[in-house]
């Protein structure tokens, strides 16, 4: 007899800081290392001691690069661990470019509350630097798509692309005979820039992300709506600021823009496109065409007919351009990045008009935008809400209910159990139900810090 302890220790409860520990006889294993966003009393979270042993970690596999299941990992290195970073390429670079942009934003911030004295904490710390990430990079070790990795004489895995950013995949473990499977984000069926995702036919325990498990993503008209938004622009002469996740998102958003202006859809309205992060996640697409369906050339003519903005020299002079112009800028959820400075100035002018495009977790500005707050706090100043709130779901990189669900009928056998994760409580029930009514199987939402045993015969 054989045991699996399970730590969830992210993304339990809750859709972000996605980790989970797997303690075997003969490893242990992370799945996942992300850090808290949205409300206070789950940032908090992320200064507190991890509750086991960095230092016994032997290797953590990553699903793909996204913050919420990357960004804690400078911070695990710094409690102690020596052992192996592991995920595809892609997922790889997309990592290095997220941790190092999010240290920078750590360090900045720290600076400005300092000097600011915004902070209660004084000094105000950093969460972690530059050297940080430096130290951990050196753990990174990347691993093709679809092929098995046997990591010790009965534990093997696998990653299988899931469509939800470049190199993101589901995870395969193999412990003990017992197959567990960690569904990671799961993309769209239908995606202007990836392939569809790969489905498991078999899973004992399956680990399913819930972000939109109780609802259906609405049939939206994408590109008639931005043709609208856009008209709308000119004729009032105002600003398109589009706060947006700089993986996967941004990217879609310039194809989908470049798309209207080959069609002549949207006439030749300036685009900026200020991102740093976002920037450098372009090259990935670059370096690795297999992982999605952009053309090269479409990639080089889309690139070349927006402004790409590297200084913030030139965000300031992107403001200060009278002309009506279209601005795409992280972060997706208002969190940081160089959005703020665009909001800080614009929000309050009515011919503002703001286009969220993607998930708004609780807690974030994102989400007080979204559900009509009339002043939002920026570097602890609040700043009056004038502009118009839009807000696009369909362009979601997550999959809906129906499409997790679809993505479920591809396993063949009863799992022993279904962990519903990485969703907030009202999806977490709603996906509970759907599936136990359509399936009839075993499910259970574990809760932060909930510890699990499983005894494999």
């Amino acid at each position: 007899m054989q045991k699996v302890k399970i730590n969830f220790l992210g993304a339990a409860g809750t859709v972000t800081g996605s980790k989970f520990y797997l303690e075997t006889a003969e490893l242990n294993i992370m799945v996942d290392c992300g850090m808290f966003q949205g409300v206070k009393e789950l940032r908090e979270n992320n200064w507190q001691p991890l509750t086991i042993d960095a230092s016994k970690i032997d290797l953590v596999l990553l699903t793909h690069g996204h913050l919420d299941h990357t960004g804690y990992l400078p911070r695990l290195k710094k409690e102690g661990f020596q052992g192996k970073i592991i995920g595809t390429s892609p997922t790889l670079a997309i990592t290095e470019i997220i941790l190092r942009d999010s240290a920078k934003i750590h360090e900045e911030e720290a600076e400005k509350a300092n000097k600011d004295g915004f902070s209660k904490h004084s000094p105000a710390q950093p969460f972690y630097t530059l050297k940080d990430v430096e130290k951990t990079l050196v753990h990174f070790e990347s691993q093709e798509e679809e092929q098995w990795e046997q990591i010790s004489e009965n534990i093997k895995f696998r990653f299988v692309a899931n469509g939800h950013i470049i190199g993101s995949c589901f995870i395969e473990l193999d412990i003990f005979g017992k197959l567990f499977v960690f569904s990671g984000d799961i993309g769209r069926q239908k995606d202007y820039l990836l392939p569809p995702p790969k489905s498991p036919k078999w899973a004992d325990y399956l680990f399913i992300e819930s972000t939109y498990g109780h609802k259906l993503h609405p049939e939206e008209n994408v590109e008639g709506i931005l043709v609208k938004l856009i008209t709308d622009t000119i004729n009032q002469r105002g600003n398109l600021i589009i706060p947006s996740f700089a993986v996967e998102r941004l990217q879609s958003l310039m194809f989908v823009l470049w798309k209207l202006y080959k069609k002549n859809q949207i006439p030749n309205i300036p685009i900026f496109i200020d991102s740093p992060m976002g920037n450098n996640v372009l090259s990935v697409f670059e370096n690795f065409p297999k992982w999605h369906k952009l053309p090269i050339s479409e990639y080089e003519a889309m690139c070349n007919h927006m402004t790409i903005i590297s200084s913030y020299r030139d965000t300031w002079k992107t403001i200060d351009n009278p002309r009506p112009k279209i601005v795409i800028a992280g972060s997706g959820m208002v969190t940081g990045g160089r959005v703020l400075t665009y909001l800080q100035q614009l929000l309050d002018v009515a011919t503002t008009i703001v286009l969220l495009v993607g998930y708004q977790a609780e807690g974030t500005r994102g989400r007080l935008l979204l559900e009509g707050t009339h002043e939002l706090k920026i570097y602890g100043k609040y700043y009056p809400v004038k502009c118009k709130i839009h807000h696009f779901e369909s362009l979601s990189a997550h999959a809906d209910q129906k499409e997790l669900i679809d993505w479920m009928s591809t396993i063949k056998n009863i799992p022993e159990q279904v962990f519903l994760i990485h969703g907030e409580p009202t999806s977490l029930n709603g996906f509970r139900v759907k599936i136990e009514d359509t399936y009839g199987w075993k499910t259970h939402i574990p809760s932060l810090y909930e510890e699990i045993e499983i005894m494999i015969p």
